[in-house]
């Protein structure tokens, strides 16, 4: 097994409603969250963002003319213990630049590494989602409703 590059991109989603879109881990139920993945070798974390949507949920982003947003933030956290067997020996911190996208949620989602979806209110996101720095994101880049 190739080891995970320890950075990646966090792309929080939202609707034309200003829902945003939760993923169940298959590997913690318990564990929802937004697009995630870790950058391939020479890809760009913009160009991972991408890939990571058409992967996760299959939507084509720039087919469809949605544009990515680059917030220019990273993060920087301790990786979970139960997932440092994926990264290189000796790797105990992450680095992942933050992203948003709005798609719409008329689109049929077909997932590929989740147990299923959900669009909630940026409220309920917030109380949902696992990850600190996926609350944050959420916070701070998924408009409120007007």
């Amino acid at each position: 097994m190739a080891y995970k590059k320890p950075e990646s991109a966090l792309v929080v989603l939202y609707d034309q409603h200003y829902r945003v879109l939760l993923l169940q881990r298959q590997d913690d139920p318990t564990f929802w969250q937004s697009v995630t993945g870790a950058l391939e070798d020479g890809e760009l974390p913009l160009e991972t963002a991408y890939r990571e949507v058409r992967e996760e949920i299959g939507i084509d982003a720039k087919a469809h003319g949605f544009v990515v947003n680059d917030h220019g933030k990273q993060n920087k956290y301790v990786i979970r213990s139960r997932w440092l067997h994926r990264y290189p020996p000796g790797t105990v911190h992450n680095t992942e630049h933050v992203f948003s996208l709005q798609i719409n949620s008329d689109l049929p989602i077909v997932l590929t590494e989740h147990l299923q979806y959900e669009w909630v209110s940026k409220d309920e996101a917030l109380t949902r989602l696992w990850s600190p720095s996926n609350r944050e994101a959420v916070s701070l880049f998924v408009p409120s409703v007007p």
